[in-house]
């Protein structure tokens, strides 16, 4: 079968069809690894509503840094007086269809009308709670942003918005943002796919932002597994400012453990990469596995318990939640 997306030269972790992770067993599941899940799952159910702040209105600039929390993996980065969205998701649902599929149990904090000028898009990888069309659609109807992402997802975007600047590269590979920022594509242990016939004809990955306010490390999403990665971008970035990881949709261990990481290789991961702080998202806006609601920032705030980590710099952010770094005392 053909690439659908990308045709470019064989590498250590391209076949000339699909991409993988090298010296790893594949993480791919079957047909049946599904339906065993969703069968013999024992998801509990989330709240209606998850209560989460809303209506905000972030400043037009910022010239130190502001996080701000969208909602799931989506946030609202303001820095040395640059706009950037991570994984921006504004739709009702994280499906490819309007009536089916994982619905937001709160609102996007941020309403589209309500966001400041957005210079850039970050898209770490195609599946639909990171990559919502109708999102980025609207985003460069009015904003015009460049939009940086992984090899190959930029066919995937051109389907919907044919003139969008996409800046597509491999792990590794820097690009210019506005204002002196620069953000390289870092790798992730995950996949990608659209639908049907097309796991990992994309890229996926992570991206490290280098600012004046400091290194911000945004991982996407990703699973443990030998841990080389974040040991590298600590050898290559270092010091990191602040790492922004997730800490949801980890369950069950046996379907997931490829591909999403639990509260406790959050922290793991934290000290390989040696974060001066952590914020945890991904959790409690899209009910997609099977750990309870609320379970990820209990098992997170254990974890950095055990750890003997500082709390205050080891954070769970809620949809709504806005973070400045710690200052000085």
């Amino acid at each position: 079968m053909a690439n659908r997306y990308y045709h470019g030269p064989r590498s250590d972790h391209f076949d000339g069809q699909r991409f993988f992770h090298p010296g790893l067993p594949a993480s791919d599941k079957t047909i049946l690894d599904l339906l065993r899940w969703k069968i013999l799952g024992t998801r509990t159910a989330w709240p209606k509503s998850v209560p989460a702040r809303s209506g905000l209105h972030p400043p037009a600039h910022v010239e130190a840094l502001l996080v701000t929390a969208i909602g799931h993996a989506s946030l609202l980065i303001q820095v040395a007086g640059s706009n950037i969205l991570l994984d921006p998701v504004w739709a009702q649902r994280a499906s490819p269809f309007t009536r089916t599929g994982p619905l937001r149990h709160n609102p996007p904090a941020v309403a589209l009308a309500d966001l400041p000028p957005i210079d850039t898009v970050l898209l770490t990888h195609n599946h639909y709670d990171h990559m919502d069309l109708s999102t980025i659609k609207h985003l460069w109807d009015v904003h015009r942003p460049a939009i940086v992402t992984p090899l190959g997802n930029d066919t995937v975007i051109r389907s919907a918005v044919a003139q969008a600047e996409v800046k597509t590269g491999d792990w590794w590979d820097s690009f210019l943002l506005p204002h002196g920022i620069r953000a390289t594509i870092v790798p992730a242990y995950h996949w990608s796919s659209r639908g049907l016939g097309d796991r990992r004809m994309a890229l996926w990955g992570g991206f490290v932002l280098e600012t004046p306010a400091g290194v911000i490390y945004c991982a996407g999403d990703t699973a443990y597994r030998d841990g080389k990665i974040f040991s590298e971008i600590r050898e290559r970035f270092s010091p990191i400012s602040v790492a922004i990881l997730p800490i949801g949709a980890y369950a069950p261990r046996w379907f997931m453990q490829t591909q999403h990481i639990d509260p406790e290789e959050t922290v793991q991961i934290a000290l390989d990469c040696g974060a001066q702080q952590v914020l945890g998202i991904h959790w409690n806006t899209f009910s997609l596995t099977d750990e309870p609601y609320g379970e990820p920032e209990e098992r997170f705030n254990a974890a950095v318990r055990s750890a003997s980590l500082d709390r205050t710099s080891m954070l769970a952010l809620h949809p709504g939640d806005t973070w400045q770094p710690q200052t000085e005392r």
